[in-house]
Order: C-alpha cells, then sequence, then structure tokens
C-alpha cells in the first residue's frame, strides 16, 4: 500500500498568504495622514533600517525553529522557557484584540458606504448603533466558527486578500497612467520639500509607532514552516519576498495619494474613510462614476469579514491550545463537541467589546476610529519586542540555538548588536505612541487616559490569569468576600467611566445614555463570564 504523498506549501504562496497580513492599503492611509507626502521618506527609512532587518530576523528564526509551529510562542519557550513563553503568547494574543475590534469597525464602515454611497456614518449610525452594530458582529462570527469550523471562511480570506491586493496595485497603476495623460496633482508645491520633515516633535516621532504596526506581522507564517518542503531554505525566500513587496508598495501607494489628496490639507476623517475617499477620486477621474468605490468596498468588506473570522479562530485556538493550559483557568482551555475553543471564543469577543465601549466614550465614530488605530500603534510594537528579545537569545546562545540554513549576519556578535538595535527602537517607538497623535484639545485627555488605562489592564489579566489557574487547582478560585471586592472594584470602574461622559456631555444628547447603557451591560457581562471562568475548575462547560 503506498503512501500518500505530503502536500507542501510553495514559498511564494507563504509569501502571498502573508503578506495581507502584513501590509495593506488602509495601512499606506493611516500614515499618510500623520506625516502627508513625508510618509515617504519615513517609509524608505523604515524599510532599510527595519523592514528589512525585521523580516531577515523572522527568516532566521523560522529556519533555527523550523521543526517548531507556534511561532513567536515557540521560539519564546525555546529560549526562556515555559513560563516566559506563557507571557509571550498571552501578550502577542491580547495585544492582537484591539486590532480585531478596528477591523469589525472597518465592516461597518464599509457597509455604511456600500448603503449610502459616502463615509458620513456618524449622522448614518451615531456612536451607540457604530457600538452595537460592532458588537452584533462579534456575536454573529462565533456562531459562524461553530457554523462552518472555518473552512469556507478559509476560502473567503483567501478570496478577499487576493483581491486586496490587487486592487492596491490597480490604484498605483491607474495613477501612473493617469499622470502619463496629464491628469493635475492635488499636493502642490509637489517638489523634494514636501518629502522632508520640518520638525522633529513628540508629535511627530509618535506616529512611527504606527509604522511599525503597520509592516509587523510577518512572524505570523511561521507556523507555515511544518508544511514546507525545505523550510530552512524556502522560508527566508518569502520573508524576503515581502519585504520587496513592501517596500514597493508603501513607496508608491503614498506617492499616489500625494497625487489625488492635498497632502497639506487632508480631510480630518482621511484614516477611516480615506481609502473610499481615493478610489472614489480616482473612479471618477477615468469617468467610472462611483463604481471602483463600491468595488474597493465590497472587496473590504469581505477581507475584513475574513480576516476577522481567522483571527478569532487562529489566535485563539493557538493561544489556548499550547502552553496556556498550564496557565489559564480551565473552562477556558475546554473544548466544545466540534473541537473548538468556545469560552476562549466569548473570552475573546467580551473583552473586544469592553474596549469598544472604553472608545464609546469619545465624542465621534472618528475620534473612536482614530484611537483604537493608534491604540495598535502602541500594544503591537511592545509585543513584537518579544521577537527581537527571542532572537537576541539565540545569537547569545549560539551554542545551543545552531543556526538553520538560513543566517542572518554570520557574526553572533553583530547579530547581537542588531538584534539590540531593534528591540530598543521598537520599545522606544511604543512609548511614543502613548501620545494621542490625532486628538483634539477636547479629547486630549480622555485619549491619553485610555491609552495608558488599556495596556496596564492586559499586562493585569495577563498576570491573573496563572493566579486564577493556581487557585483553581486547590477549589474555589474566589471566596464571598474576594467577589464582593471584585464586583465593588468593577462597579467603581463603571461609575466612573458614565461619569466621566454625563459631566463632559450631560444634556447634549441621547447619545450618553446610549454610551452609559453600554458600559453598563458590558461590564455585567464581564462579571457574570469572570464568575463562570473562575468558578471551581472540576466544574464542567461546555462540550466538557
Amino acid at each position: 500500500m503506498e503512501t500518500e504523498k505530503k502536500q507542501y506549501i510553495p514559498w511564494v504562496v507563504v509569501g502571498l498568504m502573508d503578506f495581507v497580513t502584513v501590509i495593506g492599503f488602509d495601512d499606506i492611509i493611516y500614515n499618510f495622514q500623520n506625516q502627508g507626502l513625508v510618509a515617504v521618506t519615513s517609509w524608505i527609512l523604515m524599510t532599510f533600517f527595519y523592514v528589512i532587518p525585521y523580516n531577515l530576523i523572522v527568516a532566521h528564526m523560522g529556519s533555527t525553529f523550523g521543526e517548531r509551529g507556534g511561532g513567536i510562542t515557540s521560539w519564546m519557550r525555546e529560549t526562556n522557557g515555559d513560563t516566559v513563553g506563557y507571557f509571550a503568547a498571552w501578550f502577542y494574543w491580547i495585544t492582537g484584540l484591539p486590532y480585531v475590534v478596528d477591523v469589525a469597525n472597518s465592516v461597518v464602515i464599509s457597509f455604511g458606504w456600500i448603503v449610502q454611497g459616502n463615509g458620513d456614518i456618524q449622522s448614518f449610525l451615531g456612536n451607540a448603533w457604530f457600538s452595537i452594530l460592532t458588537a452584533v458582529i462579534f456575536v454573529v462570527f462565533i456562531w459562524l466558527q461553530h457554523f462552518f469550523k472555518n473552512k469556507s471562511l478559509e476560502v473567503m480570506s483567501t478570496i478577499g486578500g487576493g483581491a486586496m491586493f490587487i486592487m492596491t496595485v490597480l490604484f498605483v497603476v491607474m495613477t501612473i497612467v493617469g499622470l502619463a495623460h496629464g491628469n493635475p496633482i492635488k499636493t502642490q508645491p509637489f517638489d523634494i520639500k514636501a518629502f522632508m520633515p520640518k520638525h522633529f516633535d513628540l508629535a511627530f516621532l509618535s506616529t512611527f509607532g504606527l509604522f511599525v504596526f503597520a509592516m509587523n506581522g510577518s512572524e505570523l507564517a511561521a507556523p507555515y514552516t511544518a508544511d514546507m518542503k525545505h523550510p530552512g531554505r524556502d522560508f527566508p525566500k518569502a520573508l524576503k519576498m515581502i519585504a520587496i513587496m513592501t517596500m514597493f508598495l508603501t513607496l508608491f501607494g503614498t506617492f499616489s495619494l500625494g497625487v489625488y489628496f492635498n497632502a497639506h490639507d487632508l480631510p480630518n476623517d482621511l484614516k477611516m474613510n480615506g481609502s473610499y475617499y481615493a478610489f472614489q477620486a480616482i473612479g471618477r477621474q477615468f469617468g467610472l462614476g462611483n463604481g471602483l468605490m463600491y468595488l474597493f468596498a465590497g472587496v473590504q468588506g469581505i477581507y475584513m469579514l475574513a480576516q476577522l473570522a481567522v483571527i478569532l479562530d487562529a489566535s485563539t485556538r493557538v493561544f489556548l491550545s499550547d502552553v496556556a493550559k498550564r496557565f489559564m483557568p480551565r473552562q477556558l482551555t475546554k473544548k466544545n463537541a466540534d473541537g473548538l475553543p468556545i469560552n476562549g471564543y466569548w473570552l475573546t469577543t467580551i473583552l473586544c467589546a469592553l474596549i469598544m465601549a472604553l472608545g464609546a466614550l469619545l465624542p465621534q465614530i472618528n475620534d473612536i476610529f482614530n484611537w483604537l488605530l493608534n491604540l495598535n500603534g502602541i500594544v503591537s510594537p511592545f509585543s513584537t519586542c518579544f521577537l527581537f528579545w527571542s532572537y537576541l537569545m539565540v545569537r547569545r546562545h549560539a551554542d545551543r540555538f545552531p543556526h538553520g540554513d538560513y543566517t542572518f549576519i554570520k557574526n553572533d556578535k553583530l547579530g547581537v548588536i542588531v538584534g539590540g538595535w531593534m528591540l530598543g527602537i521598537t520599545f522606544l517607538l511604543a512609548v511614543l505612541g502613548f501620545f494621542p497623535t490625532d486628538a483634539s484639545a477636547h479629547t486630549f485627555a480622555l485619549m491619553l487616559a485610555l491609552n495608558i488605562i488599556v495596556p496596564i489592564g492586559m499586562v493585569v489579566l495577563g498576570f491573573m490569569m496563572p493566579w486564577i489557574a493556581k487557585r483553581q487547582a486547590t477549589g474555589n478560585a474566589f471566596g464571598p468576600a474576594t467577589w464582593w471586592l471584585f464586583t465593588a472594584v468593577m462597579g467603581g470602574g463603571l461609575i466612573a467611566a458614565a461619569s466621566y461622559g454625563l459631566a463632559v456631555r450631560l444634556l447634549t444628547s441621547l447619545v450618553v445614555g446610549w454610551r452609559v447603557a453600554i458600559i453598563a451591560v458590558i461590564d455585567a457581562a464581564i462579571i457574570a463570564v469572570t464568575l463562570h471562568v473562575t468558578a471551581n475548575g472540576r466544574r464542567g462547560t461546555v462540550g466538557a
């Protein structure tokens, strides 16, 4: 009887699969609003001093641990032990939640453009319904994960991701064609000075964390090394391809935006609606009306829906199925009859809803979108620090971790220096990201407070989980007195959050009542789920 031949994934396919998670059209828009055409210079500098070494470090780690399929989690476990591996997995997972919320928000926004044909979602929905629809999307996808078991959604992800890449390339190509036919350039003067930074203050430096967020994620391809025929040799090829494609897309994409937008006078909602404005402008220039905009809105909706489904499944399943079993409450690692960690899905959903509820304290949907986006520019670089730390350990202890088929920098001492540079600059950019770039005078204090509170909450939760798991081993996690204390703290937080909204916008709009109601409902759900999760570890759960 002949054994069935294993189907290997070509390195080109791995590169393309990973590319759509690394950079997209929206990433170019975000940094264009922050820096205008200066972003072109920033992309060039970041490409040579960050993106290329970043991708080659990932290639080195993937080659060194080619037999390991867990990415950063496996690398941290191998270099620092299980406990540090858990914290790396936890923070890498939870720091991705603001992006999950951002993706869900983008789905609602894409539907708004399809229905209305414009980006005025504020008057169409308002903060309350915007938050409710985002929450509904989470709940629907929990059901879809159970119903489809992620099979058809993976196909949708491939289609949506490929279509998004094609749309981005199409925009660049049509821009070049338009210029060749003498179409005007909106940014004037369009000279070398427009590409040079005029100041290096805190507001400018704080925007670079979003560049890291836009370009990181290539390590997500690491689990596919086990499915490659020659991972040590082919995985680095995929990473090099990603670096080249990223450089092409960011440089030409930002240049193209300068053609269709005045970089010196950008719309305030460019981060939220800029992609649609861009395809609307280029479609009208070529006599296609809003056709390209609607096409992009449809692609964006499919892409974001699929991305949300895969993120909810992949991040939760990988995290809760590996080293976390020793450090997490038992209910969270239990699986239902379909093999899905359903309680983990609900935890993900509720934490995302809490982040969304905190954002609902801001006055406008555009403020919520910008805050969530900039929050990614803080927590995403912090989680990326784990990658460079594990690389430092590999280079410092070359005797324990021999090089694979690919080596980034042959000399270990020089490798340590480069790894130290990448770790230091990533940490610095994450810290600078706390400055609320898009805040106005009315929202600065709240955005700054949220930028500090949310990451601290992520750290506290990370330390609480092993503590709860340890207490479960001897019976109930907490007694009645502790629960009363937890209830008082949560209630106090709810009152403080609601009081802030009431004090600032009292009697100005019925939306205030909606915000308070949303926060109250979500906090009540958090208390209920926490009670369930931290109950006796031997108690049954879904599918147990």
